[in-house]
């Protein structure tokens, strides 16, 4: 399993020969220039909620490789309304794709789309391979829901909103890691608006005492599993 991240939430995921975008928004963040979304692969795209900056590209890019949108009942509702394909599903629930089982679970935000139209509710995905299992929280504050997750998986990695203000904040999230009981994390949602900029090295330092490993990727690097 491959893993690249695209700035803010915005992540690539491949798993063998499957592609997946994960809340893209790229073409409106200016820290994401140097990538270029007609180039991006997708079989399937993953929304946790209907914000704008999580979806901006979902469109083009779903129009363009005829990806399948992946998200709650809502937002499939309406992305499919202007011609895309789509997958609900809704929390609690999981489905078996081709590349792997993915679970809807809880998150504390709000969803809503750019026109203020409800976007349904906010989650994030469990995702379970032949090979590895990794955890995308989405916009979310710590939730006890976290400690169900490892009642059913193993995690490899958790990938979770460290920026604050919006979302959790990096002490938070080093509770979200103890909750879901992955000591690798992978760090998004920060440095995009003046609201999340974070100091990396502190943060780093913070999940190093508690014996953690914080990722904190540049935009277009990538990790493997």
């Amino acid at each position: 399993m491959k893993i690249t991240f695209y700035g803010h939430a915005s992540l690539g995921i491949q798993i063998e020969d499957i592609n997946i975008l994960v809340d893209p928004f790229i073409s409106a963040n200016p820290k994401a220039s140097s990538i270029d979304i007609n180039t991006l692969k997708a079989d399937y795209i993953l929304i946790t909620h209907a914000h704008q900056d999580h979806i901006v590209d979902v469109e083009a890019i779903a129009k363009r490789t005829g990806a399948i949108v992946v998200s709650n009942f809502e937002i499939v509702s309406h992305f499919e309304t202007i011609g895309i394909k789509g997958h609900p599903m809704n929390h609690g629930g999981k489905w078996n794709f081709d590349f792997g089982t993915v679970k809807y679970v809880n998150a504390i935000h709000t969803s809503s789309f750019p026109d203020g139209s409800y976007g349904g509710q906010p989650g994030g995905f469990v995702i379970e391979t032949k090979h590895k299992n990794i955890y995308i929280a989405g916009d979310t504050a710590l939730t006890y829901d976290m400690k169900l997750i490892p009642l059913q998986t193993k995690l490899d990695l958790a990938i979770l909103p460290i920026g604050d203000n919006f979302t959790m904040g990096i002490d938070d999230a080093i509770l979200a890691s103890d909750f879901v009981e992955c000591d690798k994390i992978l760090g998004y949602h920060f440095d995009t608006f003046g609201y999340i900029e974070i100091n990396h090295e502190d943060a780093k330092q913070k999940f190093s005492k508690k014996s953690k490993d914080l990722i904190l990727l540049d935009i277009g690097d990538s990790i493997k599993l």
